[in-house]
């Protein structure tokens, strides 16, 4: 019986995300029982041993030469190992893509019930149950599982990852019979977007842009915006159907679900598949000339007036501050 959490690595550097899950693993061990077991699916050991200090108590290190790039069915067939191997109840997953496209493929496998996308846990009568929101975010649905083993991904940035300075877990590891020739789809390449830009479901900040910016060109406004937050740049669907800024930057039901401790929303009016995306902001600024756009129904602040003049102005007051504290 333990909790099991998936680790994620690209190129040999394990996810942030994945560090969440584990503080949430570890704070319902205590409720659950059972250890927390962490599982990676990699070519070589990334650094399983560190995880110590974000709650897990003992790694596995899922090896195989195929595991250096996400190969879907080597590592469902990997995790699914770890998972019996580890008399595993409950497991969780980050709900980053590479955690949506893994989960159901695991949970296929193991015949387990799965939530996605949870944003709470409790456990009630030493069973597992989740919150999660539905229906675009109208509802909020509590799960609970019939079967033995429970299954869940969390939404990124807002579970607390813990710390435990000098832990180290005991890693230990798991040979996976996987034949590559056999999977019916392979990654030949990883091409990405934007080197060095971190992933909006990771982002602390985000400054994202809609139609109101009236043009690609005009989203220099909000880069500078993001370079003096040292935030992530976001767009509306509108934006990205119109061909101004990449798929990988929308945010909203048929996006990105983003969590950040602030959202900036520049010239978006908020539809319902934006406020889906972003609504669990902790903190969300809305800058429309629109007085009654549905964005101010959940803004904590609320700027009414040209975004022309009103963020060039804000870049440079947060210059200002920033110089002040170098």
């Amino acid at each position: 019986m333990s909790i099991l959490v998936f680790v994620e690595q690209r190129e040999g550097r394990l996810r942030p995300v994945s560090k969440e899950a584990l503080g949430e693993a570890s704070r319902l061990s205590a409720a659950l029982g059972g250890p927390v077991v962490a599982v990676c699916p990699a070519a070589s050991d990334p650094g399983l041993a560190a995880l110590g200090e974000a709650g897990a108590e003992r790694a596995i290190l899922a090896r195989h030469d195929a595991f250096g790039a996400y190969h879907a069915a080597g590592y469902a067939r990997a995790v699914a190992a770890a998972a019996k191997a580890s008399g595993a109840t409950t497991i969780l997953f980050a709900n980053s893509a590479m955690g949506r496209d893994l989960a159901p493929r695991v949970a296929a496998r193991l015949d387990a019930g799965l939530a996605s996308d949870c944003v709470a846990f409790a456990a009630e009568g030493g069973r597992l149950v989740a919150t999660r929101p539905v229906y675009a975010g109208k509802a909020i649905q509590k799960v609970a599982f019939t079967g033995p083993i429970a299954m869940a991904s969390l939404r990124p940035k807002v579970f607390a990852p813990v710390t435990r300075p000098g832990a180290a877990a005991a890693v230990e590891t798991l040979a996976v019979a996987d034949d590559p020739s056999f999977a019916r789809s392979r990654v030949v390449q990883v091409a990405a977007s934007s080197a060095g830009k971190l992933d909006l479901t990771e982002s602390e900040i985000i400054v994202s842009g809609g139609r109101g910016l009236k043009g690609p060109e005009n989203f220099k406004l909000l880069e500078d915006l993001a370079e003096a937050l040292g935030a992530t740049v976001g767009a509306s669907r509108a934006v990205v159907d119109a061909g101004w800024r990449p798929h990988a930057d929308q945010v909203g039901q048929t996006g990105k679900t983003v969590s950040p401790k602030l959202y900036v929303a520049v010239g978006i009016s908020g539809a319902i598949q934006h406020l889906a995306g972003m609504q669990s902001s902790r903190c969300i600024v809305a800058i429309n000339k629109d007085a009654d756009a549905p964005i101010f129904k959940v803004a904590d602040y609320g700027v009414v007036g040209d975004l022309f003049e009103i963020v060039p102005a804000l870049t440079e007051a947060v210059r200002k501050l920033n110089a002040q504290h170098v």
